[in-house]
């Protein structure tokens, strides 16, 4: 069968709709159907060439609350692009706007998966020289309960199987430290029930640190969204200030221009490999669709990355192995 296009959203994002377009264009051109979600006169913003249009005339702005902009703003093009999403008109959504909103969206009009108590969000943590880790949540629930957490689990090792191949992801629980007993009541209680959970279909392997997120000890590392949204921009922080101090660090003497322009072809996949962008974006697991979130500076190359990643999660039928994997814990 012929599937479905990915609805994106032509306005969300820092370089709306310029970049998002350009992203859009390139991947129906790689073979990848795409419909653009945006106003009447998008066509008149920047060339959409022959991609097609679903028309939505309002924009939620990144400063706008999610929540209270998706129910005021009914015709916003995150709406109607997770509204094509629920109407069979499109295989998934993605975009780089308003987070909140997009996760509004998506679960206001796509719902829940049966079952599924809280949506979360799956970021990928680039691993040098590895396989990336799957970190959830990264900032859906700042709150949450210790049963959601293993259901965290149990989606993000789904996420990891059929996003990088992974045959058992090995799953962990973020903690202060790797001893069972470490931790606060939510991680105690959390150990307990993910102890229980494991099986063929659950490769808990315990407690993991901050230290181990960046590494190859856990494919799957599990927490609140509160913490899981600290540590990514931690981390994005901290790569950003050792990238930045390695550049300083080749131009602060003339001599050393050489050494560099000797360097840069080793580090220059390196860079590849910690760069956001070559992975397109966070999948929103839980919810009844494909919802990519992409990051609010995402370049044209980003847009074209998150389309792929939507694509391949609509043709592993994620959605439906999520609900699947669910299910035994909801009889």
């Amino acid at each position: 069968m012929t599937m479905l296009p990915i609805a994106v959203d032509a306005m969300g994002g820092d370089h709306a709709p310029d970049a998002i377009v350009a992203g859009a264009k390139a991947a129906a051109a790689a073979g990848t159907p795409v419909v653009l979600v945006g106003p009447s006169n998008l066509g008149e913003l920047t060339d959409i060439g022959d991609l097609p249009l679903i028309e939505a005339n309002e924009v939620i702005e990144m400063d706008e609350d999610g929540g209270r902009s998706v129910r005021r703003k009914k015709d916003a093009t995150l709406v109607r692009a997770a509204e094509a999403v629920r109407d069979g008109k499109a295989s998934a959504m993605v975009s780089a706007g308003n987070t909140g909103a997009t996760m509004a969206s998506a679960l206001l009009r796509m719902g829940r998966v049966k079952g599924v108590n809280r949506p979360a969000i799956a970021t990928i943590i680039p691993f040098p020289g590895g396989r990336p880790t799957v970190l959830l949540d990264a900032g859906a629930n700042a709150e949450v309960q210790a049963d959601w957490l293993v259901q965290f689990a149990q989606m993000g090792a789904v996420f990891s199987h059929h996003r990088f191949g992974v045959d058992s992801p090995k799953v962990g629980l973020l903690s202060i430290g790797e001893e069972p007993g470490k931790g606060d009541s939510l991680r105690k209680e959390t150990f307990g029930l993910l102890e229980a959970a494991a099986g063929d279909d659950l490769n808990f392997i315990g407690n993991v640190e901050g230290r181990d997120v960046m590494s190859d000890t856990a494919d799957v590392i599990v927490t609140d969204g509160f913490t899981g949204n600290v540590v990514l921009k931690t981390l994005e922080g901290g790569m950003k200030a050792v990238v930045a101090a390695l550049l300083g660090a080749f131009t602060s003497k003339p001599e050393y221009k050489e050494h560099a322009d000797a360097l840069m072809p080793a580090l220059l996949p390196l860079y590849e490999t910690l760069d956001p962008e070559a992975y397109g974006g966070a999948m929103l697991l839980g919810v009844d669709g494909v919802c990519i979130i992409s990051h609010g500076s995402s370049s044209e190359r980003a847009i074209v990355n998150a389309i792929q990643v939507a694509r391949e999660m609509v043709e592993a039928d994620v959605v439906g192995e999520i609900s699947a994997a669910i299910r035994p814990a909801d009889a």
